[in-house]
C-alpha cells in the first residue's frame, strides 16, 4: 500500500478516537462536577518507509498515533442552588461515597435524603463521613454544612446545635490516576486517598461541568473537516492509480 495511503488512515483512524472523546465530553456538558477529557497524539516513526523526493534524498515519512488521553482536573464553575443539602468542593478534594460495597470518589455534590435519613447522592450512593455515613433523625431542622464539612442541625425544639458528622473530604497525590467508572464516580486505582485539609465546602452550590462547550463543539467541526479532508485525499489517490492502470493497459506489448 502507497504511503499517502498508510498515513492517510493511521490519521483518520486517530481523529475517529479523539471524536469519541469530544462527544463525550459534549454529552457531559451539564453533568455536576464532570472533568473533560482531551486526547494526547505523538509522532509514529517507520524506519522503512520513505517519500519518493525527486529533488534530493528520500525523507523518512512520519504517522500519528493517539497515546492516549489526559483529564483536565480544573475546577468547574459553581452555581448556587439554595438548596442546603447540596455541596460543592472549594479546592481539589473529591467527596468520599460508597457504592457496591466498596470506597469510591466523586466531584458531584447534589445530595438528598434517603428514606432512612441518610445523606446520598443522586445516584442513591450513600455520602462518607469521618465517621462513616451520615444519617439525620426524623426532627432534623435547619442544617448547616461549615467550610470544613461539619454537620450540624436543630432538633426538635431544641436551641442548641447537634453534630451530625463531618463530610470527609479526601485528595489524591496523583489525582490523573483516578478511574472514571462513569455514573461521576472515580475509583481510587494506584492513587493514594489523603484526608484534605485544604479544601472547603460551600452549602447550597454545586460545581457544574468544566467541559467548554464552544471549544469542544468547535474542535468538533475540525475533526470533521480534517477527517472528510483526508477521505478526499484518499479517493484522489486512489483514482490516481486507477487511472494509471488503465493508461497502462492501452500500452501497446
Amino acid at each position: 500500500m502507497q504511503n499517502a495511503l498508510l498515513i492517510g488512515l493511521s490519521r483518520q483512524m486517530t481523529l475517529e478516537r479523539q471524536m469519541d472523546v469530544i462527544a463525550n465530553n459534549v454529552a457531559n456538558a451539564n453533568t455536576n462536577g464532570f472533568k473533560a477529557d482531551h486526547s494526547l497524539f505523538e509522532e509514529f516513526l517507520n524506519s522503512n518507509a520513505r517519500e519518493d523526493n525527486f529533488v534530493g534524498a528520500d525523507r523518512r515519512v512520519s504517522y500519528v498515533q493517539d497515546r492516549g488521553t489526559f483529564r483536565d482536573i480544573g475546577q468547574g464553575p459553581m452555581e448556587a442552588t439554595n438548596n442546603p443539602l447540596d455541596l460543592a468542593i472549594d479546592g481539589n478534594a473529591y467527596f468520599a461515597v460508597q457504592a457496591n460495597g466498596g470506597e469510591f470518589f466523586t466531584r458531584d455534590g447534589k445530595f438528598s435524603l434517603n428514606s432512612t435519613g441518610q445523606l446520598v447522592t443522586s445516584n442513591g450512593n450513600l455520602v462518607l463521613g469521618t465517621g462513616g455515613p451520615i444519617t439525620f433523625q426524623p426532627t432534623d431542622h435547619d442544617i448547616n454544612i461549615a467550610p470544613d464539612g461539619t454537620v450540624t442541625v436543630l432538633e426538635g425544639t431544641a436551641k442548641t446545635d447537634s453534630i451530625r458528622g463531618k463530610i470527609r473530604m479526601a485528595s489524591f497525590d496523583a489525582p490523573a490516576k483516578l478511574t472514571k467508572l462513569g455514573a461521576n464516580l472515580y475509583a481510587a486505582g494506584s492513587a493514594v486517598a489523603q484526608p484534605d485539609t485544604k479544601s472547603t465546602v460551600r452549602q447550597g452550590y454545586v460545581e457544574k461541568s468544566n467541559v467548554n462547550s464552544v471549544g469542544e463543539m468547535t474542535r468538533m467541526v475540525e475533526v470533521m473537516r480534517s477527517y472528510t479532508a483526508i477521505a478526499n485525499l484518499l479517493q484522489q489517490q486512489s483514482d490516481l492509480h486507477k487511472s494509471a492502470i488503465e493508461k497502462l493497459a492501452d500500452v501497446p506489448a
